[in-house]
C-alpha cells in the first residue's frame, strides 16, 4: 500500500486545454487598431507647430554656421600654411 500513496495521475495537456474552451483574445480588435493608427496620422496641431519652429531655428543655425565656414576658411588656411612653414624650418636644423 506504501506504493499507491505517492502515485500520481497523468493529465493530458492537451485534454486539459480543450475542457477549458476556446481562449480569449486580449488583444485588440481590428477596429481599436485602426481609430489609433488614425490618430497618429493626424497628430497634435501643437507638435505641428514645434516642429515648424525647430526647423526654423535649424535652418538659422546653419546659416550662421556656413558663415562661420565660409568666413573662417581664408584665416584657417593662413593658419595651415603658418605650421606648415614652421614644421619645415624647424626640420631643417635636425
Amino acid at each position: 500500500m506504501g506504493k499507491r500513496d505517492s502515485w500520481v495521475a497523468y493529465m493530458n495537456p492537451i485534454a486539459m486545454a480543450r475542457t477549458r474552451g476556446p481562449i480569449q483574445s486580449s488583444g485588440p480588435t481590428w477596429e481599436e487598431v485602426k481609430a489609433q493608427l488614425e490618430k497618429k496620422k493626424k497628430g497634435s496641431k501643437a507638435l505641428a507647430e514645434f516642429e515648424e519652429k525647430m526647423n526654423e531655428n535649424w535652418k538659422k543655425e546653419l546659416e550662421k554656421h556656413r558663415e562661420k565656414l565660409l568666413s573662417g576658411s581664408e584665416s584657417s588656411s593662413k593658419k595651415r600654411q603658418r605650421k606648415k612653414k614652421e614644421k619645415k624650418k624647424s626640420g631643417r636644423y635636425r
